[in-house]
């Protein structure tokens, strides 16, 4: 498989699967796998360029959607329930829409899809000039003053402890592929992709992203298409949806799991 996958709850066929962020991992999901959906099968992908997965191109959200299906195609369970976050939430509409019937219901959490192409440009220029650190402390400053300042500490360490890597040059850096990430910016300015009418969708947006990645469009479009498959929800967070509020998005996820 081109993808690693981290697995949690009962070994069988996946009935969650859980999509990371852009720069993110599958580890990011533990947490809310264990201590909130113990009982629940759940298949949590590094996506090509992250992790431990492949970081051989093609970099798109097509490469992507073609290995997750692969992967759900091979685990056998039938639909699964799909949750995603950022980037993962393009990725998951995308596959929703090329594969319905893989997909049971999707959970959105603060999705990144078909952004200002100005916007995406400025963040792949700063990546591009400074993709790394002096050391862990100045990557865990990064993440305190940024999406990640209200995620529990302990959340961090793990993240930093999965995520973080020492580079050849001396310094440290995250488990991604640079020049995938680049191309993966670009993804995010692609048109919005939409699943077909009946998939029971929960988009949630945090209030305190700004610029907002949940944009008028993407609520708009959903709506038209699933009407009253569509429940859109307002959180009072940062952009790190899962790992700010575990409890509540797994109340969500909870819910499409008991009707899949």
């Amino acid at each position: 498989m081109t993808l690693y996958v981290h697995r949690y709850g009962p070994p069988a066929p996946a009935q969650l699967l859980a999509v990371h962020g852009l720069t993110g991992h599958g580890q990011r999901w533990q947490t809310l796998a264990t201590r909130y959906l113990p009982e629940f099968a759940v298949a949590a992908p590094d996506l090509i360029g992250h992790g431990r997965s492949s970081w051989a191109a093609p970099w798109t959200l097509d490469a992507n959607v073609e290995a997750l299906a692969a992967l759900v195609d091979t685990d056998g369970g039938g639909p699964v329930v799909v949750a995603a976050h950022s980037f993962g939430g393009a990725v998951a509409l995308a596959l929703a829409a090329a594969r319905p019937d893989l997909v049971s219901g999707l959970v959105l959490l603060d999705p990144a899809v078909g952004l200002d192409g100005e916007w995406m440009r400025e963040i792949a220029d700063d990546m591009f000039a400074s993709p790394d650190y002096t050391d862990r402390a100045e990557a865990r400053a990064e993440k305190v003053s940024g999406s990640w300042g209200e995620v529990d500490p302990a959340e961090l360490d793990r993240e930093l402890d999965e995520h973080l890597i020492s580079l050849p040059n001396g310094r440290s850096g995250w488990r991604i592929s640079i020049p995938a990430m680049m191309s993966y910016w670009s993804e995010l300015a692609r048109p919005v992709t939409i699943p077909r009418d009946g998939t029971p969708t929960t988009l949630i947006r945090a209030t305190r992203t700004d610029p907002p990645y949940v944009t008028d469009e993407l609520t708009a479009a959903l709506d038209t298409a699933l009407g009253s498959d569509l429940t859109v929800l307002q959180w009072d967070c940062d952009h790190m949806v899962g790992q700010a509020k575990p409890a509540e998005t797994a109340a969500v996820i909870r819910e499409h799991l008991e009707r899949r």
